[in-house]
C-alpha cells in the first residue's frame, strides 16, 4: 500500500538541454498520490520534454525524478512504475481490442486466466466491455482512445502519463471525453499526469494545473485558483481571456498603482447615464468591436482613460442583430473591486525549445 504522504512524482531541478537550447529549465514539482495534474503550456514550453523525462524516454541534463519516493532518474522506462498514453494511441491493427489491451501482460508472461480477467476488468473500467472482439478500425476515435487507456491501466501503474490524449478528437467528442477521462481517473484512483495546450481541457479535467512557459513553471494551483488569481501576466493571458490594467488607467480605475487583471465575464455593460452600483469600479468608453458567438457576445471597449477592456455578455435574450448595433455606442462598464487581481511581475524569458 502506497503512503499518501509521499508524492507520486517528485521532480527537483529538472533540466533538459538540447545543445544550446534549454527545453526544461530547473523545474521543481510534487504531484500528489491519486490526483490528476495537467502540464499546460504553449508549444515549446517544455511540457512534453518534462513528461518524457518522468517516463524515462529522455534522461535529464540535470535534476532528479522520484516515483513514490524512489529515485528513478537514470532507470529505463520498463523499470519505472508508469505507463504512457500517446496522442496517436499506437494500437496494433492486426489485433482485436482485447488482444491490444492484454499485449503488455502477454509480453510479461502473465498466465492466460489472469490475463483474461485483468483485460476484462480494464475494458469495464473504460466502459468497453462489449467490444473486446472488435478491431481498431471498427472503433470511433473516442473508443480507440479508451482502448489505449485500458491498455495502460491493465498494467496497474502507479502513475499514468498522457501526452495530448484527446488531441486527435473533434471538438464535441473531446469535450465529452474530458468529463469521461476525469471520471475514469476518479474511479481507478491512479495518479494521472496530462500534457495539453488546451486551456479548456485543463480547467475541466484537472485537480491542479502546472502552467509552463519557456521551460519554467509560472504557477501551480487548482483550476479556479489559476483562472481567478493568475500569478503572472502570462498566466492571465494564456488561460482564458483576461484584461490587464496598468499605469495611469489602473491607478484611476482601480484606485491604486500597479498591474491588475480583471476577467471579461466579471464586467457589466450599462447605459452611460446608468447609476454605478455602490462600491463598484467604473469606466466610460466606446464599443470598438462586437463579436457574436452564440451563447455570448464579446465586446471590445475603448476606454476614455486609455486602453481597452474586453467584455463577455451572456446572450440571454438578445440576437446577433441587436448586439451588432452596439458597435460605436458609448457605454459604462462596472465591476466589483474584488475582481481586480494584482499581478506579480513576469519573469524574464529564457532561451527555450522542445
Amino acid at each position: 500500500m502506497s503512503d499518501p504522504s509521499v508524492p507520486a512524482v517528485s521532480i527537483r531541478g529538472l533540466t533538459k538541454r538540447y545543445g544550446e537550447v534549454t527545453a526544461v529549465d530547473g523545474i521543481d514539482l510534487d504531484i500528489r498520490e491519486g490526483e490528476l495534474l495537467t502540464l499546460l503550456g504553449p508549444s515549446g514550453s517544455g511540457k512534453t520534454s518534462t513528461l518524457r523525462m518522468v517516463a524515462g524516454f529522455e534522461l535529464p541534463t540535470e535534476g532528479t525524478v522520484h516515483l513514490g519516493g524512489v529515485d528513478v532518474t537514470t532507470r529505463p522506462p520498463y523499470e519505472r512504475d508508469v505507463n504512457t498514453v500517446f496522442q496517436d494511441y499506437a494500437l496494433f491493427p492486426h489485433m482485436n481490442v482485447a488482444e491490444n489491451v492484454g499485449y503488455g501482460l502477454r509480453v510479461r508472461r502473465v498466465p492466460r486466466a489472469e490475463r483474461r480477467q485483468r483485460v476484462a476488468a480494464a475494458l469495464a473500467q473504460v466502459r468497453l466491455e462489449q467490444l473486446g472482439d472488435r478491431g481498431p478500425s471498427q472503433l470511433s476515435g473516442g473508443q480507440r482512445q479508451r482502448v489505449a487507456l485500458a491498455r495502460a491501466l491493465v498494467n496497474r501503474p502507479r502513475v499514468l502519463l498522457l501526452d495530448e490524449p484527446l488531441g486527435a478528437l473533434d471538438r464535441q467528442l473531446r469535450q465529452e471525453m474530458q468529463v469521461e477521462l476525469k471520471a475514469i481517473q476518479g474511479e481507478v484512483g491512479i495518479t494521472f499526469v496530462v500534457v495539453t495546450h488546451d486551456q479548456e481541457e485543463a480547467l475541466t479535467m484537472s485537480d491542479r494545473i502546472a502552467v509552463l512557459r519557456d521551460g519554467r513553471i509560472e504557477q501551480v494551483g487548482a483550476p479556479a485558483e489559476v483562472y481567478e488569481r493568475p500569478a503572472t501576466p502570462f498566466v492571465a493571458g494564456f488561460i482564458g481571456t483576461s484584461n490587464v490594467l496598468a499605469g495611469p488607467a489602473a491607478a484611476q480605475l482601480v484606485g491604486e498603482a500597479g498591474t491588475f487583471t480583471v476577467r471579461p465575464e466579471k464586467i457589466q455593460v450599462l447605459e452611460p447615464a446608468a447609476e454605478t452600483p455602490a462600491g463598484h469600479c467604473q469606466a466610460a468608453g466606446t464599443v470598438r468591436d462586437v463579436a457574436y458567438a452564440g451563447p455570448v457576445t464579446r465586446l471590445t471597449v475603448r476606454l476614455e482613460v486609455g486602453g481597452e477592456l474586453v467584455v463577455l455578455q451572456q446572450n440571454q435574450s438578445t440576437t446577433s442583430a441587436e448586439v451588432a448595433r452596439l458597435a460605436g455606442t458609448e457605454v459604462k462598464l462596472t465591476w466589483r473591486p474584488e475582481h481586480n487581481f494584482r499581478l506579480s511581475p513576469a519573469p524574464e524569458p529564457a532561451p527555450t525549445g522542445g
